[in-house]
């Protein structure tokens, strides 16, 4: 009886896997949707220093090191500057500064870290994670330029030195969406949610321009 009931079983378990396999292929397929219809989870912005798209601060001051700096201005090498607000005793800043070097290493931005507390703590903050390469500023009066608030707080000036974005910096996400800033037009998060409201097609559409049409995943509520 079994060896008689054995090919009905096979062809059972083929049909309840494909089965299986039609409706994963579906959920994959819903996923793709729902992620070109939300919103990137973008840097949020909490204060009211200055805005993007103004000339950021220039403060004159010195490294860890010794070594003169100035934040903000032009820069001499027509590069990208990122200003990561930081602190030792911030958990969620230690953990995010290694994702900072590493995206700053594959893209044309330079990090300068930025603190304000016990000299002796941001060095052994610094030879911990090895970031002896980047600039680390050691001063209360930039953060209090820039009305920094919560840690950590990144803000990006292009070579121009105008502020192209900044927020809170919790994730890789949220540091990406500073760097891809001048790409995608929106500074902040806020920003893309107010050009949703203002613009037919939601955000996206705001993203893209008035000439490029929906794509074939997307579409548009009645």
């Amino acid at each position: 009886m079994l060896q008689q009931a054995l090919p009905f079983i096979v062809i059972l378990q083929l049909i309840v896997t494909l089965a299986l396999a039609v409706l994963l292929f579906g959920v994959a397929r819903q996923v793709g949707v729902l992620h070109e219809r939300v919103a990137p989870m973008g840097a949020m912005t909490s204060d009211h220093g200055p805005a993007v798209g103004e000339n950021a601060p220039r403060i004159a001051a010195h490294t860890l090191e010794g070594e003169a700096i100035e934040v903000g201005g032009v820069d001499p090498a027509g590069r990208s500057r990122l200003l990561l607000f930081v602190s030792p005793t911030c958990p969620v800043c230690k953990k995010l500064l290694p994702i900072a070097r590493s995206l700053v290493q594959a893209e044309p931005v330079d990090l300068i870290l930025i603190g304000d507390g016990d000299p002796a703590e941001q060095r052994a903050m610094i030879g911990k994670l090895g970031l002896e390469e980047f600039p680390y500023v050691n001063s209360p009066k930039v953060g209090l330029a820039y009305q920094v608030g919560k840690l950590p707080y990144g803000v990006l000036l292009d070579a121009a030195g105008v502020i192209r974005a900044k927020g809170l910096c919790n994730t890789r996400e949220h540091l990406e969406s500073l760097i891809v800033a001048h790409e995608t037009g929106f500074g902040t998060i806020q920003d893309y949610f107010t050009a949703g409201a203002r613009s037919p097609g939601g955000p996206a559409a705001a993203a893209r321009g008035p000439d490029v049409p929906l794509k074939s995943t997307e579409v548009s509520e009645s």
